[in-house]
């Protein structure tokens, strides 16, 4: 059966047997009689679901699945149960109700039992899985309520809450809310039922099964259910009627007269204290006869739990104890409340709650307003415990941690005070006795306390104070007059007392005078302290009101209160209250006059701010003589009368003067309160006028910032701050600051700054701050400080290399910044411009000459922004002459100009002028106001055609050697063409750079703004034109200096030539514009013409209207050429062939030009060739014609083609004409070579020659383009030919001359090679640097690919000079010799053209080398005795291996094996690499064309060299992690990835794309063909490598490269022609296998061979297979034979497979094993064994024999021990 607890198979659905059981008994009803499915239900009550007989009918109104459901929820496993109610709930919400229906009978068991499970997650989902049910049944379900309701009731107060919830939402889905009662009446005898048992019949042990539940998991159940019951019941006395309770009430009676429920008050569970004393108050509210009944076990239950502090218990208690208090009058009867309550009470309070004040303190005042005169009796003693605990409370660390904790004890403390203060108002002993209690034992203590403490006083203490002494003043005129006022008096004495005590000490603690300032604050002005406590105030006042029931005055709402307050001018408290103050001030003045008391003097300060009234003033200078200071204006000494004046004249000045001071924020308070006192605004600013005079600028930085934050303030200080007084010391001030700032940098610590620390921010403020749109100070001093600032900042600019002028540009420009943001109208001002002006000098220019920072620099910028954007939204300024705009573009323009800018500086001036444009643009209110800027920034016509001059033309190189441009210059100097660096930015670039920046502000380049380029921009087009042509210009720049190429990057960065080619531009008229320029200087401006034509794609018709008809571009001329070169493609084939024709006859008709023939017969051979490269259709009588007249010229104008020239001496247009022709004769050759004749053929053939051999001759010109572009033309001919006869055509061969292609064999092919081989050689001689600009890379390229087809005879014969190297061993001849010795070290040469041509002509050369080896081999002696010989590869190329692997060493030496390093291209790393790859490519070719002899001898050398070590590690170091071909798509990648080791190498001399990937391709090339021809040493050297670089390279090689070597080593087998007699040779590439068959009569053998999946580092496996004939140690030495080679030799498995059979068949021939290799014949060098040993006559091999004497030190025979000799 499986055991119990067995893991089911995944995916196995079957259930146990149980359960199949129980489906089989489902189906086969009656099969086994009286058998019941979980036990035989027979009573009436339903059970679970009946299977079989027994219950038929009932078992078919249940649905098969929905049994299966039902019978799963009995399982004792909770996830079991929880994903079959989730799957019951399902079931009910798809079936069809009537089968929903059929489960009714069996739910109210299940139900009952699931939805008091102990998985909360299971509870929860029986309540939705039940909605769903109801749902679907709806009024079915009313015959199975009065056995669901009691649980369903209880699950509705489940302690989780979520279960709950959704419980609650099925009773509501149930039943609406107004049948709700009605139902739980239906059922409420059924109810009662279970919640009784719950509670009193119930215990942990019997709910639960003590056999399976845990007896943790018991009590948390048990736990539960008791406070879901204890809920539940409260839930049911509050939802059913009246009549209902009262049906009830004998049952209820008896389940109260239980012992069990009243010891519920004392569960150890909280929750179920509290959920007992929930139904405490329910019975109270609902049946208080009841609790009568049984009033002596509630009264004990909850009056003596009154000290329960739990969270959870506490809110529930205390409205059960007051509800007992109402409910039950003899309650204090039945407990003792001295010994048993009050003491508990206390002990709580003076806890501070324990942290629940804010629940328990709002119950003390009902609590004590019900306690009876026998409980509260003495009076005094209550009243003194009670407040002195409650107060006590206050002193906990929660209360002072918490202000909602403190501020709940004040509350019940004041609320009480008050109540009991009411309750004692009477004039009898006992009330004064309780009276004076209360104030001189409970109140002012509490204040005393408050004082002291910084969170009483932030609390809501001195409000409720407040408002208690309002009451008593309202009281105080009515019935109870007498004791009220008599409590006023003794109030305001004791706390007069009390805060005497306080400022009558020189050393009190500022808190402590902070605090009585704040009680006397909100004395006075309560309001705002009412809005700042509102919520919380009103919360516990409602509160009192409760408590005190009916008395009116205490229950006002505190709003009411509060607004009646603020409207009022407490007339009625102000005499106590302003007493105090006077009397107070008066004592404080003492200490502060005597003792310089600072503490004193802030309290003196905080309470003229709250009292600034002249009773006040007059006390503080009624201890000074009254009279006013000597000296005084006549105003100003009547003035002084006033006592706050000649306060603030006589004592608040001198503490201001004061240097030791740091605050006098409360000081100038004291200022404003002086103010307030004045008659007039007039008196208050001959006030500040005269003070000003003598205060320090921070004091009066600090008056204007209260002005400015405070409304009655500002206008009482209206007429100073716009005075003459304020601002003439302002603008005295600037200039002492500016004189000082401009010596340097002072140190912070100086006086002067520490004097002046305010100065900068209050000038700032004087001009920033406005008022109603109004300077705070007079418009004429903002001018005067202004102007002042700009000269101090365009001085400082003077000055900025001599100092550091920072300091000072930072507070200027923090100055400036604030003025033009704040100001409306700032820039009105003509300095305020100037200023402007200056800092945005100061951000355009960098900061290598400025010595800014960057942050001081930021701030700058975003100084004159705001300013700008201040300018033009305020004032919408024009750009005319003076103005800020107009000043600014000229000045730009100016710098762009005659200035040196290098990349920085000038990307610095680009970001400040476009920051400007984008200000510009989006504060301007028409589009005019950029337009204008622009034009005045851009230069004139006469300008740009200077610095189009000024640029350097070296840019003709490049698009003369392409082909692209047809251009002839007057014969430059060698000088001109070295590129040199360069100190500054050609003018021309920066200025195209800052237009190009902004004017796509100005033009979007995504609209069309036609009437915006015509109108306001009239210079557009030549902008953009002069923007494309610095960038074709930049383009075409080979070479470039640092500084060039860093500025192209940057024009790339900032998109600027995308979006000039743009489609909304072309509107414009830029390509016109760009057509017309072409036409006139041609050039560059060609150039850029066809690169706009690339990018844009215009219309043909756009073409069309620039030029009209073709005929207008004659007569020919170079710029009509230029231009025509780069349209012809986008002309008409009919226009072409009119050009074509008009050539051709200009051409013929060559001799009627007199002047300057050959120019024109020269453009006219440059217009031919393009429409012939543009595909025109030509007649064969047009090209014989030209044929025809060019061996006319050949005749009477050979100097045109410049045989046997210097073409060092030949101008550019001399040599242009020969070059031209060589490009016709190339297109001839390529598409219409059947025109040709013979005598056409020796034309073209001896021309080709004659020209080579001038070039040949002319090498030292190379430096020259237009001899390169000659060069280049004649070698791209030579191939052409060489193709051509190569591989002519089928039906053009028939068609040539019939001696050509002789001809072409036997003398031009030597003719040329024996002259180009020579050239290629010469070029690295005479041009030693190929970094210099001078280096023909061009002829090299050119040069090389010619020379890729040189026959091989021709370099095995080659004539070059014979080159030798002393103590260089070689057997090669002497031809090939020298041909390596010049060549190799090439392969080192920085020019990568030159290395790949040297290596395509070795490649060539290579397999041809190992015969020479071979031939001085055989010679060698066979019966020499000696160590098995090793060979050296090819010297040259050794001696080349070796001086780069220490370059290597050197560049890759510091990088860790694995790591792959990143070579920059052409550089000189990537050359050094690229010659040590290439010549281990050459050496592999040269061992894979070795014979299996010499291979051995060759591996041993690079094993003794370490050649081959080290160079897996470095190809470890260049190969990519990841060698995937860059560029495939993703659908290919993921299918068929194509990797460096899939695909071939390219080496073109020609490519300029993709050599990032050059390096790593062809080290994955190195590597793959070092493990396809060495692979025993590329194991052996992994072998011996490190646990790391074993895990590196095999990870590599299994996932790279072995799959692809082993399909090709089992290509090779299957496709390998060499055939085996006796043997037969299968290869299956599937399983990587080759299976061979020897047979001889009857002995047959064979063998499997196994690759590995890391071929070919892991060991080839030779199995055996079937073998007949053979003995086992015989076939075991063969097997051994084949491994070893197949492991150790660099050989291929075919190779390896024919040593083996050669052996075979020896052995059968006779001949015998040599006894050390049992092997007949040898490994390494094929020998047989011949030497033999004279004793026992047995043969052994020399190798072998030599390999054992020197191996064991003895020259004894292996086999018979005696002296071999």
């Amino acid at each position: 059966m499986g055991g119990k607890n067995k893991q089911r198979t995944k995916g196995n659905v079957r259930p146990s047997s149980s359960g199949r059981a129980a489906e089989l008994l489902a189906h086969e009803r009656g099969v086994v009689p009286g058998f019941v499915g979980f036990g035989i239900a027979t009573s009436a009550e339903p059970g679970y679901v009946p299977a079989v007989h027994g219950a038929e009918e009932i078992d078919t109104l249940v649905d098969g699945d929905f049994r299966l459901v039902l019978r799963k929820l009995s399982k004792r496993d909770a996830v079991t149960k929880l994903k079959a109610v989730q799957e019951f709930g399902a079931m009910c919400q798809e079936r069809e109700s009537d089968i929903v229906k059929g489960v009714l009978p069996y739910w109210p068991r299940i139900y009952c039992k699931i939805s008091l499970d102990h998985d909360r997650r299971v509870r929860e989902a029986t309540q939705q899985a039940f909605e769903q049910l109801i749902l679907k049944v709806k009024r079915n379900l009313a015959p199975y309520l009065k056995g669901i309701m009691g649980h369903w009731l209880i699950a509705q107060c489940d302690t989780y809450s979520p279960a709950a919830s959704a419980a609650s939402v099925a009773f509501q889905t149930a039943f609406p809310l107004n049948k709700q009662p009605e139902a739980l009446s239906f059922c409420k005898d059924e109810v009662l039922n279970v919640l009784q048992d719950n509670l009193l019949n119930e215990a942990a042990s019997t709910f639960s099964d003590p056999q399976n539940i845990p007896e943790e998991d018991r009590e948390a159940k048990y736990m539960r259910l008791l406070t879901s019951s204890l809920l539940a019941l409260k839930r049911l006395l509050t939802m059913i009627p009246q009549t209902d309770r009262e049906a009830l009430g004998e049952r209820l009676a008896h389940v109260l007269s239980q012992g069990k429920f009243w010891k519920f008050s004392k569960h150890k569970s909280p929750q179920v204290r509290g959920a007992f004393f929930e139904v405490v108050t329910a019975l109270c509210e609902l049946a208080p006869q009841l609790v009568e009944a049984e009033a002596a076990r509630a009264c004990s239950a909850v009056l003596l739990s009154i000290d329960d502090s739990d969270p959870v218990v506490l809110p529930p208690l205390w409205e059960a104890v007051l509800h007992i208090l109402s409910s039950i009058e003899d309650c204090w009867t039945h407990v003792n409340a001295r010994k048993g309550v009050l003491p508990k009470l206390w002990v709580l309070l003076k806890e501070g709650g324990r942290g629940l004040a804010t629940v328990l303190h709002p119950n003390m005042l009902p609590f004590i307003s019900k306690l009876p005169a026998e409980v509260t009796e003495p009076k005094l003693d209550f009243c003194r415990t009670f407040f002195t605990s409650i107060i006590q409370g206050l002193s906990t660390e929660r209360a002072g941690a918490s202000p909602s904790e403190c501020a709940a004890i004040v509350f019940a403390t004041m609320e009480c005070l008050r109540f009991l203060l009411l309750q004692n108002a009477g004039e009898e002993p006992e009330h004064r006795a309780v009276q004076a209690v209360l104030i001189s034992e409970q109140l002012l203590p509490l204040i005393d306390k408050s004082l002291g403490n910084t969170a009483l006083q932030s609390g809501p203490l001195f409000l409720q104070i407040t408002e208690m002494l309002v009451s008593w003043e309202k009281r105080a005129t009515g019935n109870e007059a007498k004791t009220f006022q008599r409590l006023l008096v003794d109030f305001w004495e004791g706390l007069g007392s009390l805060c005497v005590g306080y400022v009558d000490q020189e050393e009190t603690e500022q808190v402590a005078l902070e605090g009585v300032a704040s009680l006397l604050q909100i004395m006075q002005n309560p309001c705002k302290q009412v809005k700042r406590k509102k919520s919380v105030k009103i919360c516990f006042l409602d509160q009192e009101a409760k408590g005190q029931g009916e008395d009116p005055p205490s229950g006002t709402p505190p709003t009411e209160l509060s607004e009646s307050q603020g409207k009022q001018d407490s007339s009625l408290r102000s005499s106590h209250l302003l007493e105090l103050v006077c009397q107070l001030a008066e004592l404080n003045m003492v200490y502060v006059c005597e003792c310089n008391s600072e503490r004193h003097l802030r309290f003196l300060a905080l309470l003229l701010r709250a009292f600034p009234k002249p009773q006040v003033f007059q006390v503080l200078v009624k201890s000074e003589d009254g009279k006013p200071e000597q000296g005084l204006e006549a105003e100003l000494s009547t003035l002084s009368e006033n006592p706050a004046v000649c306060f603030l004249l006589q004592r608040v000045v001198m503490w201001l003067q004061q240097d030791n001071r740091q605050d006098n924020e409360f000081l100038v308070d004291m200022v404003f309160s002086a103010l307030h006192c004045c008659n007039s605004k007039g008196e208050q600013t001959l006030v500040l006028n005269h003070i000003t005079m003598n205060l320090k600028w921070g004091v009066i930085l600090q008056i204007i910032q209260k002005a400015c934050a405070d409304a009655g303030y500002l206008e009482a200080c209206r007429g100073w701050l716009k005075g003459s007084v304020l601002g003439e010391r302002l603008v005295e001030l600037t200039g002492e600051l500016c004189a000082f700032g401009i010596k340097g940098s002072p140190s912070l610590s100086s006086p002067f700054m520490s004097q002046h620390s305010h100065s900068w921010p209050l000038i700032s403020l004087a001009l920033s701050q406005q008022h109603n749109n109004e300077s705070l100070i007079g418009k004429v001093y903002v001018e005067q400080i202004i102007e002042r600032l700009h000269a101090t900042l365009s001085e400082a600019k003077g000055m900025s290399d001599a100092g550091n002028m920072e300091p000072l540009v930072s507070f200027i420009c923090d100055v400036a910044s604030n003025f033009f943001s704040s100001v409306k109208g700032c820039l009105l001002l003509a300095a305020a411009e100037e200023l402007l002006l200056t800092i945005f000098q100061l951000c355009a220019q960098d900061q290598t000459l400025t010595h800014l920072s960057d942050a001081l620099l930021q701030k700058m910028k975003l100084a004159y922004t705001a300013g700008v954007h201040s300018l033009v939204t305020q004032l919408g300024a024009g750009v005319t002459k003076g103005t800020f705009l107009y000043n600014a573009a000229v000045w730009v323009k100016n710098l762009l100009l005659t200035s040196a800018l290098n990349v920085k500086s000038l990307q610095v001036l680009v970001q400040a002028v476009q920051s400007l444009a984008e200000t510009l643009s989006s504060a301007q209110q028409s589009e005019c106001l950029l337009s204008q800027f622009i034009c005045c920034l851009t230069p004139t016509h006469e300008e740009w055609v200077c610095l189009r001059k000024a640029l350097p033309p070296q840019w003709v190189k490049r698009p003369l050697l392409c082909g692209r441009l047809r251009v002839t210059e007057e014969n430059p100097g060698m000088d001109l063409w070295k590129v040199k660096g360069l100190s500054r930015l050609p003018a021309h670039l920066c200025a195209t750079a800052v237009l190009g920046t902004i004017i796509f502000i100005a033009v979007p380049a995504d609209t069309q703004q036609e009437e915006t380029d015509t109108s306001e921009l009239p210079d557009l087009r030549h902008m953009v034109a002069e923007i494309l042509y610095a960038l074709q210009w930049c383009e075409e720049m080979e070479h470039c200096p640092a500084m060039l190429a860093e500025y192209y990057r940057m024009l790339q960065d900032w998109n600027i030539a995308e979006r000039t080619h743009s489609n909304s531009l072309a509107n414009a008229g830029i390509m016109e514009t760009l057509f017309t320029r072409s036409r006139e200087e041609g050039a560059l401006w060609s150039l850029t013409l066809a690169s706009y034509v690339q990018n844009t794609k215009p219309d043909a018709s756009i073409i069309k209207s620039l030029y009209g008809n073709v005929e207008s571009f004659y007569p020919l001329s170079e710029q009509s050429v230029c231009t025509i070169q780069v349209l012809c493609s986008s002309l008409t084939t009919a226009e072409r062939e009119q050009l074509l024709a008009l050539s051709i006859a200009e051409l013929l008709n060559w001799q009627e030009k007199e002047q300057d023939c050959a120019h024109s017969v020269c453009a006219c051979l440059a217009m031919l060739h393009s429409c012939l490269q543009a595909e025109t259709p030509v007649e064969k009588e047009i090209l014989l014609a030209v044929m025809a007249t060019l061996l006319e010229w050949r005749n009477s104008r050979e100097e045109w083609f410049l045989f046997n020239s210097d073409l060092g001496k030949a101008s550019a247009a001399e040599l242009a004409l020969p070059m031209e022709m060589m490009r016709f004769l190339c297109w001839l050759v390529n598409h219409s070579p059947t025109v040709l004749g013979s005598t056409h053929w020796d034309l073209l053939l001896c021309s080709m020659l004659a020209w080579l051999e001038t070039a040949s001759e002319s090498s030292g010109a190379f430096w020259n383009p237009w001899v390169q572009q000659f060069v280049c033309a004649n070698c791209e001919l030579i191939v052409r030919l060489t193709d051509f006869f190569t591989a002519p055509p089928a039906a053009v061969a028939e068609q040539l001359p019939s001696e050509l292609s002789s001809e072409w064999q036997e003398f031009f092919v030597e003719g040329i090679h024996n002259l180009l081989l020579p050239l290629l050689v010469k070029i690295p001689v005479e041009f030693s640097e190929p970094d210099d600009p001078l280096f023909p890379t061009a002829v090299v390229v050119a040069v090389g690919e010619a020379l890729s087809y040189i026959p091989i005879h021709l370099l095995t014969h080659n004539k070059l000079p014979a080159r030798f190297v002393a103590d260089q061993e070689s057997s090669l001849p002497d031809a090939l010799q020298t041909l390596l010795n010049t060549l190799s070290p090439l392969l080192l040469f920085k020019a990568r053209p030159l290395q790949l041509a040297v290596y395509h002509i070795l490649h060539k050369i290579m397999p041809l080398l190992p015969e020479s080896d071979l031939e001085s081999d055989t010679s060698k002696s066979e019966d020499e005795d000696e160590e098995e010989p090793c060979l050296s590869p090819p010297a040259a190329i050794m001696t080349i291996l070796t001086a780069s692997e220490e370059l290597l060493e050197n560049i890759l030496g510091s990088m860790q094996v694995g790591e792959f390093a990143v070579v920059q291209p052409l550089s000189m790393e990537h050359s050094c690499i690229l010659g040590y790859l290439l010549a281990w490519k050459l050496l592999l070719t040269f061992f894979r064309a070795a014979p299996s002899q010499l291979r051995v001898q060759y591996s041993l050398y690079l094993r003794k060299t370490h050649a081959l070590h080290k160079l897996l590690l470095h190809l470890f170091r260049l190969m990519p992690e990841n060698p995937a071909l860059p560029g495939q798509r993703t659908e290919m990648a993921s299918k068929n990835p194509a990797s460096f080791f899939t695909e071939n190498l390219s080496l073109s001399l020609h490519q300029k794309e993709g050599l990032q990937c050059e390096v790593p391709h062809l080290a994955c090339s190195v590597y793959y063909g070092a493990l396809k021809d060495l692979p025993a040493m590329v194991r052996l050297w992994w072998n011996s490598q490190d646990k790391r670089m074993v895990s590196i390279v095999d990870k590599f090689t299994s996932k790279y490269v072995s799959s692809v070597l082993s399909l090709q080593e089992i290509t090779s087998v299957q496709s390998s022609t060499q055939t085996f007699e006796s043997m037969t040779v299968k290869a299956r590439s599937a399983t990587r296998e080759v299976i061979a068959t020897y047979s001889v009569d009857d002995i047959f053998i064979e063998l499997a061979i196994q690759l590995p999946q890391n071929y070919p580092l892991g060991s080839i496996s030779v199995e055996s297979g079937r073998r007949v004939g053979i003995a086992v140690q015989q076939w075991r030495n063969w097997m051994l034979q084949l491994s070893t080679y197949l492991t150790h030799q660099n050989g291929s498995i075919i190779e390896g497979l024919s040593l083996w059979k050669n052996n075979v068949d020896k052995h059968f021939e006779g001949v015998e094993d040599c006894m050390i290799c049992f092997s007949v014949i040898h490994g390494s060098n094929y020998s047989l064994p011949r030497k033999a040993c004279r004793t026992c006559k047995k043969k052994f091999h020399s190798a072998c024999l030599y390999k054992w004497f020197t191996s064991s030190n003895k020259s004894t025979c292996p086999l018979c021990r005696e002296t071999f000799f």
